[in-house]
């Protein structure tokens, strides 16, 4: 599903192709994968959807806004199981998103956008509305979940909740996105455990695991 920001008015015209839209995004990650961000066109990319380079402009002003829907739709794919606890749903969204990363257009296509987005605040903002802000829907049903199960007390301010969940989203992904992409070590059920616990429980916990 493709991600239009709060401000971004609606098109005019013919309805869009949910088929087309993913022929392109398909197209785009394999371009990226075989040529490189800074070789990657917008021609080639129709080229191998097969579609008019003008469908692109359509719905994209660019290869920035493009390749950042590219890479969201892979991380849409993410669901917190109901595994009967809190630490257990952890470590299983951990592992699904680690196995997303993993794969080389979202390796190829991540790393090229934040670089790009260091130069480009529209591109942040993008990546932002696109990939960060729908994937903390996950943290809000963890959470959700956990205080059903009684696992975490109810948070009755928003304002502060909405904080938490920033925070959890931001230990989560930075974690994880660092131990697969910046560092290259496995994100295996071990690490996964290991980290969850440390989340969940504190340093002190994480410390008696490993005596």
């Amino acid at each position: 599903m493709l991600s239009r920001s709060p401000t971004e008015p609606a098109r005019s015209g013919r309805p869009r192709s949910a088929e087309a839209d993913a022929a392109i995004l398909e197209a785009t990650r394999a371009s990226l994968v075989d040529l490189g961000w800074s070789k990657l066109t917008m021609g080639d990319v129709a080229s191998r959807a097969g579609v008019a380079k003008t469908t692109l402009y359509r719905r994209w002003a660019g290869k920035n806004e493009l390749v950042v829907d590219a890479v969201a739709v892979l991380f849409d794919e993410l669901e917190l199981p109901d595994l009967g606890s809190l630490s257990a749903d952890v470590e299983a969204v951990v592992l699904q998103f680690a196995a997303v990363l993993e794969r080389p257009e979202t390796k190829t296509a991540l790393m090229a956008v934040v670089a790009e987005s260091t130069r480009d605040q529209a591109l942040r903002d993008r990546i932002r509305n696109s990939i960060v802000a729908r994937q903390k829907r996950l943290v809000l049903q963890g959470r959700e979940r956990a205080e059903e199960r009684g696992e975490l007390p109810l948070e009755a301010d928003p304002a502060v909740a909405a904080r938490t969940a920033d925070l959890i989203f931001d230990v989560i992904a930075g974690a994880v996105v660092h131990r697969a992409l910046v560092s290259a070590e496995p994100v295996d059920a071990d690490w996964a455990r290991r980290f969850t616990l440390l989340l969940l429980s504190g340093l002190g916990a994480a410390a008696s695991q490993e005596c």
